[in-house]
């Protein structure tokens, strides 16, 4: 807390107006502060007769400015070094090595770290399907249209809740709906091995009760990283989090055929359902819904994040939200519409090399089971990596003066073309190695999306986010759902995956378009119909 600049001894004999202000100091320092430590005090014979009583009084008082002088310059680099945004590199001297390491230990990076854990569950609980499907489709003779299906049982209940579930998190905040969520989807998980020998429905029902509790997962994180991170900060902040989500695609792709080999079939189920309570109840005892309710925060942390959001308008600025959202009025704006291609297309593409892409490598280059996990496991390490990288290329260039609007367009076309050209690469490709790497082209460009339109959420309806994002998630699990099934159904009637993907290409590039026709990044009302 800055102390106040003032002189403790009275000098009303002496006009030092400018040293008794310290507004006018702090506001004009290159006119009215005195650099003390450049004066001569046996030069100052203004002051009269430096050997006197007076005269000592006064250099007593200059001396005492001085030292004042210096703890609040000091201050001021502490600040400064303290309020250096996360991700920029460090200059010479320590005290961008300490406001890194300040950062690292702040509370809103262990909210946002729970976060990742969360995503990284959600994704690892959702992708094991996606490796046993192969030895439950040999055990039961299931068609690959029909291993489609099973497969998109968790998107069934994906649909439902995005929408109520992106409203209760507006109205109840991330955190309440956030551990509901996780301990619904990991019940789930657990049960799975049972609903699975008991019968075909049973398993049908748990996996769309984990696509029910999982839709709450990114409606929740957009909610605490709009409550938790100033606008600055909050593309890196997401992709730290997203970054655990792709992670969790690559752990549950590489550990589940070892956990199979050691436990059978079901062992990955088990062994991640478990994971997902102990996280709800560290969840619930470390973390905060808002960073005013945090008993662990800092004083400093928290007024850096209060004075960042009010400047940006934050979520909390407004009263609380309508416990029902102005559907009709979010739907009839175009940037609206623009996140709901985006995301959809995200989706469809999403789901598709997520649920195909083991079943890809197993029957077109002719790897066994595990190999194929660990190349279809790479795209998503390399998501990870690239995410963060748009995360810090996106902040900076909005630091830099770029517009929001031009920002989240460069992101998202990125995001959009980036995948569709690796995708015609994919279809020529010869070895899994080479198809490895342009499927991990195609998954690492595609992480830019998330400082596209995932991050957009939030600026053109942050008190809407939540039921904004349960929109577009709805939409884009119907896209999910036709591009999972009818993945399957067209490579029956084709015979090949290549078409599929080169119809895949064609999509993203007709959504990049329109998202860069129709989005923007800035706040659009939504609380008044157009006159």
């Amino acid at each position: 807390m800055n102390s106040t600049l003032s002189l403790n001894r009275p000098v009303r004999n002496y006009t030092l107006g400018s040293f008794k202000n310290p507004k006018l100091i702090e506001a004009r320092p290159s006119r009215h502060q005195l650099r003390s430590h450049l004066i001569d005090f046996s030069k100052l014979k203004w002051f009269g007769n430096v050997n006197s009583r007076t005269g000592s009084s006064v250099q007593q008082q200059l001396r005492d400015y001085s030292c004042e002088s210096r703890r609040i310059t000091s201050r001021r680099i502490r600040v400064s070094s303290n309020d250096a945004q996360f991700g920029s590199f460090p200059n010479k001297g320590g005290a961008e090595s300490s406001s890194f390491t300040e950062f690292i230990t702040s509370e809103r990076v262990k909210v946002v770290a729970m976060l990742a854990l969360s995503l990284a569950l959600c994704n690892a609980d959702r992708v094991v399907m996606s490796v046993a499907i192969v030895p439950l489709s040999l055990a039961h003779g299931w068609s690959r249209s029909f291993s489609g299906i099973v497969q998109s049982s968790f998107l069934w209940g994906y649909l439902i809740s995005p929408i109520a579930g992106g409203t209760l998190v507006d109205y109840y905040g991330g955190k309440a709906v956030m551990a509901c969520g996780v301990a619904l989807w990991s019940l789930a998980t657990f049960l799975t091995p049972w609903a699975a020998e008991n019968s075909l429905l049973a398993l049908l029902f748990a996996r769309a009760m984990l696509g029910v509790a999982e839709g709450v997962a990114l409606p929740c994180m957009n909610n605490m990283i709009a409550r938790w991170f100033p606008s600055t900060e909050r593309a890196r902040a997401v992709a730290m989090a997203m970054a655990g989500f792709q992670l969790g695609n690559a752990i549950g792709l590489t550990l589940s055929p070892i956990l199979m080999s050691q436990g059978g079939i079901f062992g990955p189920f088990v062994i991640f359902g478990l994971c997902g309570f102990l996280w709800v109840l560290v969840w619930l005892s470390a973390t905060s819904s808002t960073p005013d309710r945090s008993p662990q925060i800092s004083k400093y942390e928290l007024d850096y994040i209060m004075n960042k959001r009010q400047k940006s308008h934050a979520v909390e600025s407004k009263p609380k939200t309508k416990m029902i959202p102005p559907f009709r009025r979010l739907l009839s704006k175009m940037p609206t519409w623009s996140l709901i291609v985006a995301n959809a297309m995200h989706s469809w593409g999403f789901f598709v090399i997520l649920s195909w892409m083991p079943i890809y490598f197993n029957s077109v280059h002719h790897v066994d089971l595990r190999q194929a996990a660990w190349f279809s496991a790479v795209p998503w390490c390399m998501m990870a990596l690239t995410g963060y990288s748009a995360g810090l290329w996106s902040d900076t260039l909005i630091r830099n003066g770029t517009s929001i609007t031009l920002t989240r367009k460069i992101m998202q076309s990125i995001g959009f073309v980036g995948p569709a050209v690796a995708l015609v690469g994919l279809t020529a490709a010869k070895t899994p190695s080479t198809a490895s790497a342009w499927l991990s082209l195609a998954v690492g460009l595609k992480a830019f999306s998330h400082c596209g339109f995932l991050v957009n959420l939030q600026e053109i309806a942050p008190h809407y986010s939540g039921v904004l994002h349960g929109l577009s998630n709805t939409a884009g699990t119907f896209a999910a759902i036709i591009g999972t099934v009818g993945a399957g159904f067209f490579v029956e009637l084709v015979g090949s995956f290549q078409g599929f993907l080169l119809l895949t290409s064609l999509l993203y590039f007709l959504a990049a378009l329109f998202y860069i026709k129709f989005s923007t990044g800035e706040r659009v009302n939504f609380d008044e119909s157009d006159s």
